[in-house]
Order: C-alpha cells, then structure tokens, then sequence
C-alpha cells in the first residue's frame, strides 16, 4: 500500500470495463459484475473520486479502435488520473502496442495501474518488468487461443460436418449434417431459379422473369421468434447467389472469402469478405448432400456467368445489349486477337459499325480494322440459318413446350403459394376460436390477422384465375399451326417482323462460340469456331472507299454504262423500270436518280447524234428506215439477213 500516496489519491481512480464481443455482454453477466464491482475496490484504496469508463463494452482488444481506451489515455496525459483499475492486463489491451502505450503514459505522469492482484508503479524498473511480462502473456494468450479454436474449425469443416449458417434450402439435422428443406414450395422455387436460368442463360434476365411474373422467394428473417421464411420478389444478388453458391450443387466448401489486413491511422482494419479462387478453397467436399443440380451444370453456369460478365475478361463474349449489330461480343481481330467493339451511327442510330482499337487505346499506334456489319452480319446468319434448317421443326416444338412450361411454372408456384396461405387461414382461425370472445383485446387482434390472411388468399385465387385464362388464349390451332410453318421454313422465320434482335443474337449466340476476322484486301476473311469444335471458313466482300449499303447493284451500273451510250437519262430511267431494276434503297428510276448514278460512277452524259457519228441507229429507226415493223426487223437480224 505504500506505493498510494496523497498525490494519486487527490487524482481521479478511472475503472476500465470491456469485454470482447457483443455475445459476452449480453451472456457472460458475472466476468461484466466483476468488473463493475472494482469500483469498490477503489474507493477501498482510499480514492473518492472514481470513475467508470465502459465505451468499448463489446469491442475487440487485438488491434480495433476503442473510444473508451482513447478516452483513458487522454485523461491520463492530462495528468487527471492518480490510478488505472482493470481486471487483469487483457482487459487493457490485447496487443503489445497498446499495453506499451499505456505504460509509457502513466510512467510519465504518475499514475498507478491496479487490478485484482495487486498495485504497480510503472515508474519502478522491477514493476514496470512485471506489468511488461502480464502485457507478454495475455497477447501470447490471446495468439494460442484464436490458434485452437481455429485448427478446430477447420478440422471440422475438412469433415463437411462445419456449419456456421445454413443456405435458405436446407435445415440443419443435427449438428453435422444438413438436407433439403421438407417445405415443397421452397423447394420447387429454387429449383426453378436454376431452370429458369438455364433456359435464358442471364442471371439478369433471370432476375427480371421473376420480377415480371411476381414469383417471390423464400428469404431468410431474424425477428423475436427467431428465424423465419420471408417470400418476396427477389433482388439480382438473391439470384446471383444461388447460381454461385456451390452448396446448391451438393457440395460442401469452406474458405471460400478471406480477408484483408491493412493500417490505417496508425491501427489495424480487417475488411473481411473478399472472393477467393477456387484453387485456394480450403475444403471442398463434392457429393456431400442432395443437390438441386449437378456439379457438371454448376459448372457450365459459373461459366455462362463468367461469359456475360462486360468489360471484365477480355476473352469474354458478354451480355447480349441493345442494338441490331447480330455478332457483337463474338468477333475477335485476326490481327491483333483483340476483341472487336461496335459503334452505332447513321439517321436512327442503327447503323452498327464492328472496330477493333484495342491498339491505338492501349499504346497509342494506329487503328487495327474497321468495318460495316451489314454484309458481315447477313453471311453468318445465313450460315447460321443453314446450320440449324434440319432442326427447323424441333425448335419450333421446343418453342411450344418452352411457352407451356413457362405458364406451368407460375402456375405450380401460385398453387404451392395458395395452399400456405390457406394453411395460415386456418392457422389464424383456430387461434380466434381458441380465444375467450369476452377478451376483446385479444380477439380484436386475432380477427384482425384473420382477416389479412383471407385478403392474401383472396388475391391469390384472383390471380390464379387471371393466369388460367391467359393460358386459355396462349397460342389458338392456327397460331400453332404457323409456328409449325415457319419451324419448316428457318429462314422465313428468321426474317419474320415478330422476330426481334435479342432473339436473333441469342439464337447465334446458342451455336457460335466465336469468329475470328481477318481483313484482306476488298474481302473480309471469317474463321466462325461453332459450338462443339468445328470450324468454317467464309470470305465476306467488303465495301470500297466510299460505298454503302444503298448502293445499286453491280449489273445494274453497268447496264446505266452501255446505254448512256446509247440513250439520254430519261430514256435510260424507262428502259431500267421496264427491265424490273430499282436503286439501292428499292425506289424506281427517274431521269435525275439516272443523272445521279453516272455522276457517282463517272459515266458520262449522252450527246445528241453521238449514235449518228458512230453509225449506229436503233431498232425502231431501222424499221422506219425500211419501211417495216419492229418485229420484221428482228426476225431478219435472227435469220441473218441483217447484219447488226
């Protein structure tokens, strides 16, 4: 006791209370009464004035920021503290930094450190030793503490019986083990999650099915009772998770996030959660509980989604995205192995253009191609087309049961949906009639859940109605009947108004895993690389400098050549409409869409009496010259009396 003196005791006793985590708090209620109760071992020691300092009750020692032990050194440095009482030194700290910290400070000002065994003076070498040792102990203890329970964790989860939560799906058996959920309706929605998902390939378009047909999933609550099922309308991570989640494919992994250490204002901050590969999983246990899809399928989906993913993995196709541009996503450059963009320009902003950049944005050299899609996007579908023409009528079933299944699987999740709403009916009205009527607090409040219930089945039933009617008028025999048509004619379906881009890219997308272009000279050179191997080959004529899409065909001008020699503009617009030839955009001729073309191609005009100058007359002048019909003189230029 002789290392009390006036002076501590004229000074503040500060008590410093903290347990580690929010559990001990609310559940270790005595290590909480002991610590408290050392304000009375103060005032024991002679200090009046004592004060208690429990800010960081529930907060880690290893390391996290402590406002309530910042707050002690504070007052410390002020010179306000004759005595600091804690426990035991882990209470004060669990690393060596902080122990020192405070050391230091009350070696400097004078103040003493107290706990259940004794009163040190940090300003005595041989105290100042033992504090330093307890200081040792508790981080060492700390260390071997967080090593076991670790190691048994992960000797747990090697033998896939380690659960700290478990996905909406499945219920725990036990405390090793888990299985799938014995509510039907929960498992049939998250089976159709995987369907849905397979018949789309979008996690996004996934994601909107279910938002545009009202189909809730199940969702895990906390609330008083504990935990609970919530339905409602899933989010696009809801969705992403379970396509992710390897426990859905019947296995069991662990380590699958990690975490991340970095300083920050002088202390340590762990962001915990970062994605790890699958090669650095921990454990991973195949085949360890009933599956709602094989690991083969979980597979293909990780890389449907890995595929979609924009602007992440350059080999990467992407998600299908607006625009008429048919092979975006699928190019890649001959030249550089780049992936080609697409750019959009023209009256609408429809006219796709495929470039390839990848060059001039990432060294700053020059351009590598560039190209119109028009006439690139026309030759591969038309191989496409060829490609699938045999299977004309079985994409035209699939079409049909796809549709009914669609409607099936809305109407399976309604009839689940309805049969636990009826349930919580029944559930809510057994309640009432349990209860005295003559309490009306209490029977006020249960007619009242009665009645919502009644409300939900009501809707329900309502839409259950609604949806069998639309199902009624899905597709009428002649609807059928048409589709069977254009099953048998691919490439009329494929040109079809109800046909739309998304569609089109899909289909392409379903059968085309990448195409390699290559520009040569006034040719594009194709490698398409189909799905399951094989490779063909196709060379798409390119635009010259200065031609477009509207231009008019090749035979056509050069029809215009030989009779600009023959004939003035107006003529020629007659003899061209007669022959059945239209411009590029499909309009007919006129003398000024004549005047136009020769000027584009350089043609020159016709002169008057230049057929005169080169002896030639025309067929109408040479039977007026001979005073017979037309036809007379084309039989005698057949019989070759005539020579032309």
């Amino acid at each position: 006791m002789s290392k009390i003196t006036p002076e501590h005791l004229a000074r503040q006793a500060v008590v410093y209370i903290r347990q580690s985590t929010a559990d001990q708090v609310a559940n270790n209620l005595e290590s909480k009464r002991r610590q408290y109760g050392l304000a009375d071992r103060a005032r024991q020691l002679g200090w009046a004035d004592v004060a208690v300092i429990d800010d960081d009750l529930g907060r880690s020692g290893g390391g996290v920021a402590r406002p309530g032990f910042e707050k002690l050194l504070a007052a410390i440095c002020e010179g306000r503290v004759g005595a600091v009482v804690a426990i035991e030194a882990s209470r004060l700290a669990r690393n060596g930094r902080d122990w020192h910290t405070l050391l230091e400070f009350c070696g400097l000002v004078g103040t003493l450190i107290v706990d259940e065994d004794g009163v040190y003076d940090p300003r005595h070498p041989n105290d100042r030793l033992l504090l330093g040792m307890k200081g040792t102990m508790s981080e060492m203890e700390l260390s071997v503490l967080r090593q076991r329970s670790l190691e048994a964790l992960k000797q747990k989860a090697r033998r896939g019986e380690l659960f700290m939560t478990v996905a909406i799906g499945y219920v725990r058996v036990g405390h090793d083990r888990i299985e799938k959920d014995p509510d039907r309706r929960i498992v049939e929605a998250i089976a159709l999650v995987f369907a849905k998902f397979a018949e789309v390939q979008s996690v996004r378009q996934t994601h909107l099915w279910f938002r545009h047909e009202r189909v809730p999933l199940p969702a895990i609550a906390h609330g008083a009772e504990g935990r609970r099922i919530d339905w409602k309308l899933p989010v696009y991570p809801t969705i992403l998770h379970m396509l992710t989640n390897p426990i859905y494919a019947g296995a069991y992994a662990f380590g699958r996030t990690g975490s991340r250490v970095s300083i920050e204002g002088g202390r340590k901050k762990i962001v915990r959660g970062f994605r790890r590969e699958r090669k650095d999983w921990e454990v991973l246990i195949q085949d360890h509980h009933e599956g709602y899809l094989s690991w083969a399928d979980y597979e293909r989906n990780l890389g449907l989604i890995a595929d979609n993913a924009n602007g992440k993995n350059p080999m990467s196709r992407g998600a299908l995205r607006r625009g008429e541009a048919l092979l975006a996503g699928l190019l890649r450059c001959g030249h550089c192995g780049r992936k080609l963009h697409v750019s959009y320009s023209g009256k609408d902003g429809d006219t796709g253009r495929y470039h390839c950049r990848g060059s001039q944005i990432n060294h700053g050299g020059d351009r590598c191609i560039s190209f119109g899609g028009m006439r690139i996007d026309r030759a591969v579908a038309a191989e496409v087309v060829d490609r699938l023409s045999p299977l004309g009528i079985e994409a035209a079933l699939g079409a049909q049961e796809t549709r009914s299944r669609a409607s099936e699987d809305k109407r399976r999740q309604l009839e689940l949906a309805l049969e636990q709403a009826r349930y919580e009916v029944g559930r809510a009205r057994r309640q009432y009639d349990a209860v005295d009527p003559d309490n009306r607090l209490v029977a006020a409040e249960l007619e009242k859940r009665w009645n919502e219930r009644l409300a939900v089945v009501r809707d329900l039933e309502v839409e259950q109605e609604g949806l069998a009617t639309q199902a009624a008028g899905d597709l009428s025999p002649e609807d059928r009947a048409r589709l069977m048509t254009l099953g048998a004619d691919l490439d009329r379906a494929w040109r079809s108004d109800g046909v739309t881009w998304t569609t089109r890219k899909r289909i392409v997308r379903t059968v085309i895993d990448e195409i390699v272009v290559r520009v040569e000279d006034a040719s594009l050179a194709l490698v398409i690389r189909w799905h399951g191997g094989d490779h063909t080959s196709l060379q798409v004529k390119k635009n010259r400098t200065g031609q477009h899409r509207w231009s008019a065909e090749a035979d056509t001008i050069e029809l215009v050549r030989v009779l600009a020699r023959q004939m003035p503009d107006k003529a020629i617009a007659s003899v061209l409409n007669r022959a059945g030839k239209t411009t590029g955009r499909g309009n007919g001729w006129t003398q000024s869409r004549v005047c136009s073309l020769r000027n584009h191609n350089d043609i020159t005009t016709y002169r008057e009496g230049e057929r005169r100058e080169r002896g030639e007359i025309t067929l109408d002048e040479a039977a007026a010259a001979l005073a017979v019909s037309p036809s007379t003189v084309r039989r005698i230029i057949k019989d070759g009396d005539l020579v032309v």
